[in-house]
């Protein structure tokens, strides 16, 4: 805290006297009333100040004080009184006029006081909490003044003090030191400091504003002025560089105003004169002539003397803090530069100022990219491109590479600003420019696509020379005509763009541009349908396809809203003004096309992808749009639906349609009526045909279908299988059917391989949807067996169709398998008790052997063995590898779901993760994710499903070496299942705390797997899985100091402290693993020895350092080493780890004590980094 200064006398002395001026209670006394008011509130009452501004001293001699009008105004809107002037600036309201009218009249009464006012304002909008003295300058030598110049610290007095001449004064601003480190105004938080940033500015605005034609050419108010903000503005403090800068430069935009003015002043004085000087001698006034002369010099002084200031304000603060290491500061210089340059374009529109425009878009902070954007945007909208010619030849190339910017928003606004630039400069952009800014059509961040897509129709589809309409063409004829060309216009570019071939995300970037365009169904089917007087213009093929992919995109676009995959806009709720605007779209599309989607489908019957899209559009339909003149369209549209779903058999088609179907015959769908009994019908002909040709097929068990049967069986039961996808078609008993089908090629075979995938699938079908409305009503005891009963019965089929010839049929069989039990398994832990019995089923051991077999099997295996992709052709090598990788990913995928919703035991887990390092590249992603949702399961589980993988690898490595076969591919090295052990430590990340049990536990089962069986006092020899140890201990890098020290005891309860010492090559790997817990050097020359087994298998020896030995190595010598023991030693130790240190403890004691919370924890216990910032 700062004291109070001592006044000193304020009589006026001689020339050379010293006048101390003091502002330290105002300004003391409002920090803390701004810091207090912070916590409270602004806007509460203050008491009068006993102690004012210096200007109170004069209040007597002025009509109404320095502040007087604006604390009446301020009063007589019930605002608090304000003494200060920092307070009547930040508090705002509508006083902002009357204060500096205030100010302009206590300046006259004592121009000293009222400036020295000023300068306090300013010290205190920058936050300082110190105190202003001046002392006057006269006729003193130049060395004198130049070593008051200084910025330093007292050491005396613990402040920090800047001493600088604002002529005719040396001030001296002192401020404590915390300051560096604190807030000021400019960028403190809430809404009250951004007002009064504005606040700021507009005083700053207004006062040159006021003074302008009397008090701003005196040679002594902006003289002192300038000095003062330039001395701050260069300041090593940030606050008071901060809000100088920002005065300076705001001063400077005022003064570019005055010099605006005096310009027309000057023009309207020289037109006046140049009206008188031909007027005869008679009628001329001569003294009106000299008047108008002189006032023409005076106002060109004034300008002169203006631009003067101008320019030395520029020189002295713009040209220094336009690189300043702030970015606000660098950001505030450009956007004010631009300012200069669209008011005063005469002087600061030309190549010497706009180059720092240019030099600062490659600035890295994205702030002032974005204010130099923006700044030009502003000069180019205002057409005064040629007097940029230069610049925009010179920065063309950066103005474009920064629409690839990693910032969003400044890549946004230089689309805008290359738009702006395009539309005043034709020859601009060249076609290769146009079609890289196009591009962002399709780029996720969809603001940015949105301004590429408005971007791209300004250029392609709102040019008026698009399409010229012939003479005497009809109304109709022109909208048909200019919408064909801009179609045509969008299917060029679509088709240029070869990367891209998404005409959904296209739409989205047009839809806030063109969505007058985008939706007029009308115009864009009128284009498909034939139309007798356009036979000419009839689109081809390809472009029907595009224009059917449009429209179905446009449709979706208006019925659900711009949120697409991969392109969030993060609003979640939409407005009511916008719901309603969507449904308005809806309405009026299923209006439209409940009338026209018959004759579409009509048209395009035989061509199963354009009908496809056209299939999907009555999925959009507006439920609550019902009229009875729209009944016979429905029935034209089902009769349609019902021909194209009978006529095809394509797969994507049959499940447009089925979802179509069930769109239109849900219960609140105002077409249930119609479209129910239709699709009854139709569910209904199916079954009847599949029920006839399996009848006629199947002979004495046996399949003996002719080639016609089998097609049409085949059509018929893909169709019931996507249907029954999509609806619950369990009361035609579509199960009883199929199941006949499995049966017959489980007993004798003969099925053909796409009959028997489809029937596994319908089936399946079928399972899930009855375990789906199982739950639904009560369920007895009878129900429950009887369902049970047939899903043990599918599981059984699907069982032994996993070793079907067929692979397909194999894979498609573990497919159907995982997704039963997984939905078995969903509704178990859902299960209403309630509801009654629940449906309980768990698959044998033998299936579960079989599921894991048939992974290892078909998963884990090299493209090269693999006999699926080695029918596959030289030239579609690669596409064919793609596919087989993707196909064993949702192999492996479905495995691990079976581990996860915990349909199989963890342990099964084991083999998986023994692949996790050999197929890191292929599977990696999917396995470490299944050891993460594990882990979160069961920690304590998930860790010992990880030890016994390690544990199995290690020792059939062993009983591989005991054999002598070492070269065998399936096995891995010992190097390998160490590296395997160290990505499992990585695995649990930086939260030691939170895996403390888990990496106990690991410990603990590795020393007892090691020394299983030894006998301290009889053995001499090591045991025989001594060198497990040295895999166990990748994992004690991610243990605690205290773990450590348990884990270390434990190992001494098995090892003893006689073998412990033991320094005989055998015991090499205990040595290690003993310094990887206590964190000394030891293991440093135990590192060469460690090996599979060093006296059998040279070959194996690892006598390299891997990188994970000498990271774990290296870590714990510099975090655990013994030289900060001591700290340790002193502190408190909970009850169970001094049993650690002083007895050997049990399995149980030392998982407790590892896990345990009780006690005070200490530095000991937990080590938490910390690092001291110092913020300047």
């Amino acid at each position: 805290m700062i004291a109070e200064p001592t006044l000193l006398s304020r009589s006026v002395q001689k020339e050379n006297s010293i006048v101390d001026i003091s502002s330290c209670a105002s300004v003391h006394h409002l920090s803390s009333e701004i810091n207090e008011n912070r916590q409270k509130t602004v806007r509460g009452k203050r008491k009068a100040r006993e102690c004012s501004e210096n200007v109170k001293c004069k209040r007597s001699k002025s009509s109404s004080g320095s502040l007087g009008r604006a604390e009446e105004e301020q009063l007589k809107n019930g605002d608090v009184e304000a003494v200060t002037l920092f307070e009547v600036v930040s508090m705002g309201r509508n006083a902002m006029q009357a204060v500096v009218d205030d100010w302009i009249d206590a300046y006259a009464v004592d121009r000293d006081a009222a400036l020295l006012d000023l300068i306090s304002f300013f010290i205190q909008c920058s936050g300082c909490k110190g105190m202003v003295t001046a002392e006057m300058f006269q006729s003193k030598q130049g060395t004198d003044v130049m070593s008051k110049m200084v910025e330093d610290l007292d050491e005396d007095t613990g402040l920090q003090y800047k001493k600088f001449l604002a002529f005719p004064w040396i001030l001296t601003v002192t401020w404590p030191l915390d300051m560096d480190s604190g807030e000021y105004p400019l960028i403190m938080p809430g809404l009250y400091w951004k007002r009064f940033r504005t606040h700021f500015c507009e005083f700053v605005s207004v006062l040159v504003a006021q003074c302008q034609n009397c008090v701003i050419f005196d040679g002594y108010l902006l003289n002192t002025l300038i000095s003062l903000l330039t001395e701050l503005s260069d300041s090593r403090v940030r606050a008071f560089r901060h809000t100088c800068t920002l005065a300076a430069v705001k001063l400077l935009s005022a003064l570019v105003n005055v010099a605006l003015n005096l310009s027309v002043s000057i023009d309207n004085s020289q037109r006046l004169y140049e009206v008188e000087l031909p007027k005869t001698p008679s009628k001329r006034a001569s003294p009106r002539l000299e008047r108008i002369q002189r006032k023409i010099s005076e106002l060109q002084d004034r300008k002169f003397e203006i631009e003067n200031m101008v320019d030395a304000i520029f020189k002295a603060v713009f040209l220094k803090r336009y690189r300043d290491v702030i970015p606000e500061i660098r950001a505030i210089c450009m956007e004010e530069l631009t300012v200069w340059m669209k008011l005063y374009s005469s002087v600061f529109l030309n190549d010497s100022y706009l180059k720092y425009v240019g030099w600062m878009m490659h600035d890295k902070q994205p702030d002032v990219r974005l204010k130099c954007v923006l700044g030009l945007q502003g000069l180019y909208q205002d057409q005064i491109s040629p007097k940029m010619d230069l610049f925009t030849i010179r920065f063309k190339e950066r103005m474009i590479s920064m629409t690839l910017d990693k910032d969003h928003e400044v890549a946004i606004q230089a689309v805008r600003l290359l738009m702006v630039i395009s539309q005043s400069c034709e020859d601009f952009l060249s076609p290769d420019d146009y079609k890289q800014v196009f591009q962002f059509v399709y780029c996720s961040h969809r603001p940015l696509a949105s301004t590429a897509g408005e971007f791209l129709y300004n250029r392609l589809l709102s040019n008026p020379e698009l399409s010229r309409p012939r003479d005497a063409a009809s109304e109709q004829d022109r909208h048909r005509e200019l919408m064909l060309a801009r179609v045509r216009a969008l299917i060029r570019f679509h088709t240029e763009s070869e990367l891209h071939q998404h005409v959904l995300y296209l739409v989205d970037s047009l839809w806030d541009s063109a969505a007058a365009l985008l939706k007029d169904w009308n115009g864009l089917t009128s284009l498909l349908l034939p139309q007798t007087s356009c036979q000419e213009q009839a689109l081809s093929s390809a472009e029907e396809t595009f224009v059917i992919e449009l429209l179905l995109a446009a449709v979706r676009q208006a019925a659900e809203g711009p949120p697409l995959p991969g392109r969030g806009t993060g609003k979640k709720v939409i407005s009511a003004k916008e719901k309603k605007l969507q449904n308005d779209d809806c309405t009026k599309l299923t209006e439209h096309f409940i009338k026209v989607l018959s004759e579409l489908l009509s048209k395009y019957s035989e061509e199963a992808e354009k009908l496809t899209s056209i299939l999907r559009i009555p999925q959009y339909f507006q439920t609550d749009t019902w009229d009875r003149e729209h009944s016979q369209s429905m029935q034209a549209l089902l009769v349609e639906l019902d021909s194209a779903v009978r006529r095809h058999t394509d797969a994507g088609l049959l499940e447009t349609a089925a979802r179509s179907y069930q769109s239109l015959c849900a219960q609140d769908s105002p077409w249930h009526s119609l479209a129910r009994p239709t699709f009854d019908r139709l569910i209904q002909c199916w079954t009847q045909t599949l029920g006839t040709r399996l009848g006629e097929s199947l002979t004495d068990d046996c399949f003996t279908g002719s080639g016609d049967n089998t097609v049409e069986i085949l059509s018929t039961l893909k169709k019931l299988t996507v249907f029954n996808n999509a609806q619950d078609l369990s009361k035609w008993s579509i199960y009883e059917l199929v199941t006949k089908l499995v049966e017959v090629e489980i007993k004798h075979g003969g099925l053909p391989m796409e009959l028997a995938i489809e029937a596994l699938r319908c089936m399946c079908s079928c399972i899930l949807w009855k375990l789906n409305t199982f739950g639904e009503a009560v369920a007895s005891r009878e129900s429950a067996l009887q369902q049970r009963n047939q899903l043990r019965a599918f599981c059984e089929k699907c069982h032994r169709c996993l070793s079907h010839v067929e692979q397909l049929v194999r894979e498609q069989a573990y497919m159907c398998l995982s997704d039963v039990l997984i939905a078995h398994n969903f509704q178990l832990q859902t299960w209403d008790a309630s509801a009654g019995t629940p449906l309980l089923y768990t698959p044998d051991p033998k299936l579960q052997k079989a599921l894991l077999s048939f992974v290892l099997e078909h998963v884990f295996t090299s493209p090269e063995l693999d006999t699926h992709s080695s029918k596959v052709g030289e030239s579609e090598c690669r596409e064919g590898r793609l596919e087989d990788l993707h196909r064993r990913r949702n192999l492996l995928a479905a495995y691990c779901k079976l581990i996860i919703h915990g349909v199989l035991e963890m342990s099964t887990a084991a083999e998986v993760f023994k692949q996790y390092v050999k197929y890191y590249n292929d599977f990696g992603d999917i396995i470490k994710e299944t050891l993460n949702r594990t882990r979160q399961m069961d920690k304590i589980e998930s860790a010992r499903t990880l030890m016994l993988c390690l544990q199995q690898l290690y020792l059939r490595l062993k009983q591989e070496q005991d054999r002598g076969n070492t070269c065998s591919s399936r096995i891995q090295t010992y190097s390998s299942i160490k590296e395997l052990a160290r990505r499992f430590s990585l695995t649990f990340g930086w939260d030691q705390i939170k895996s403390r049990e888990s990496l106990a536990m690991i410990h603990r089962d590795g020393i007892e797997f090691v020394f299983k069986g030894f006998i301290q006092q009889s053995e001499k020899h090591s045991p025989p899985y001594i060198s497990y140890l040295t895999i166990l201990s990748e994992f004690s890098s991610k243990l605690l100091k205290p773990d450590k020290k348990t884990v270390y005891s434990y190992l001494q309860r098995f090892a003893g402290e006689q073998v412990i010492n033991n320094r005989e090559e055998s015991w090499m790997p205990l040595i290690y693993y003993k310094a990887s817990l206590m964190g000394t050097a030891e293991g440093e020359d135990a590192i060469s020895f460690i090996s599979s087994d060093t006296n059998k298998q040279p070959s194996l020896t690892n006598r390299s350092r891997s990188p994970s030995m000498n990271q774990v190595n290296t870590e714990d010598q510099r975090f655990l080493s013994p030289s900060i023991e001591p700290k340790g030693n002193m502190l408190l130790k909970s009850p169970e780890e001094s049993k650690v240190q002083h007895a050997l403890l049990t399995r149980d004691q030392m998982t407790s004590s590892l896990i345990s919370d009780k006690g005070p924890r200490n530095s000991d216990e937990v080590d938490v980094d910390t690092v001291d910032i110092d913020v300047l």
